[in-house]
């Protein structure tokens, strides 16, 4: 394992308090909390996928404590544990073994399958909506109160509005398995977002531990995420506690295999004339309409593969923690 010189340890010291600060930003703001807490995993991937290990073990521990002191020891605890996602992200990013191993070259180094890493952050993106919703006691009971308080003050604006019980009966049953569903892609979205923005830093600092890929061809899904997308969109029509989890699974494995399709389409259009207008006609209409969303969502789940980056064997300048798969 390589050594921690104090560098390092400041770094990560400093990405774990900046990371606190930010989870609790998103405390005391809950309408940002997905916003706060997407931008505090910024942070902790830049030191993991920077610095490695060592590091990014550093900043989790620096954010618990700086938790602990500033709020409480729950607190500490609740910063740990939304720390250690982007501090896993990071981690299996830098997992790499030699090429041969999987029929390959003898003197190249393959590493971790971005759609594995997909698999994961959609994974754990559903998880941390599962429990904050449990933490915060989501159910019919919550969504009905913020759908009644919306009415009221629709009725306070427009007294002569004729307001339909059904249609209101109807829109809380509806919101009710929205709401997760759009939390899990939007946290997909930003904790993805993250991953890209911090992979740019660290390679522009020369201090990443990946090689740098080609999005368009290498953002994929992992096939198996298929199955877990199907099985959670089965289980929303059983309904109770279980379709709300399943809600959360569906926006967040949803979310992946759109930003698949996506990558997808950039790479299928590389090098048509036409290529700029189709793209910004497709984003246009994808975030204006629901079917272009629906066909790019069908093109992910079409396109699943693994592709896995290559680069020269440098195992003598590697740290041996992130040399194995």
């Amino acid at each position: 394992m390589k050594k921690l010189n104090a560098k390092e340890l400041g770094i990560g010291a400093l990405a774990g308090l900046t990371a606190a600060l930010l989870v609790y930003g998103a405390t005391i703001q809950p309408l940002l909390f997905i916003l706060f807490g997407a931008l505090s995993a910024l942070p902790i991937l830049i030191v993991g996928l920077g610095w490695g290990n060592m590091a990014v073990i550093v900043a989790v521990i620096a954010a618990g404590i700086v938790g602990t002191i500033t709020q409480s020891f729950y607190f500490g605890l609740f910063v740990v544990l939304l720390t250690l996602i982007p501090a896993w992200l990071s981690h299996i990013a830098n997992l790499a073994r030699p090429a041969s191993e999987l029929g390959g070259p003898d003197d190249l180094m393959a590493w971790y399958p971005l759609s594995d890493i997909m698999l994961h952050l959609c994974g754990l993106a559903a998880l941390v909506i599962i429990v904050a919703g449990a933490v915060m006691g989501y159910g019919a009971d919550l969504v009905g109160q913020v759908v009644d308080a919306y009415m009221t003050a629709v009725n306070q604006q427009s007294p002569d509005l004729q307001l339909n019980p059904v249609a209101i009966a109807k829109t809380k049953s509806l919101m009710l398995y929205m709401i997760p569903i759009a939390w899990g892609m939007i946290w997909v979205m930003m904790l993805l977002a993250a991953y890209y923005v911090a992979t740019r830093i660290v390679a522009a600092s020369s201090h990443n531990l990946r090689p740098r890929e080609d999005i368009p061809s290498a953002l994929r899904m992992n096939r198996n995420a298929i199955f877990i997308f199907l099985a959670a969109i089965v289980v929303i029509f059983f309904g109770g506690v279980l379709a709300l989890i399943a809600a959360a699974v569906v926006g967040a494995f949803g979310a992946g295999f759109i930003v698949s399709g996506f990558a997808s389409l950039h790479y299928r259009t590389r090098g048509k004339d036409w290529r700029l207008p189709a793209l910004i006609i497709c984003y246009l209409m994808s975030f204006l309409l629901t079917l272009p969303l629906l066909v790019i969502l069908v093109l992910g789940l079409y396109d699943t593969r693994k592709a896995i980056s290559l680069t020269p064997n440098k195992n003598a300048d590697t740290p041996k923690q992130d040399t194995k798969l």
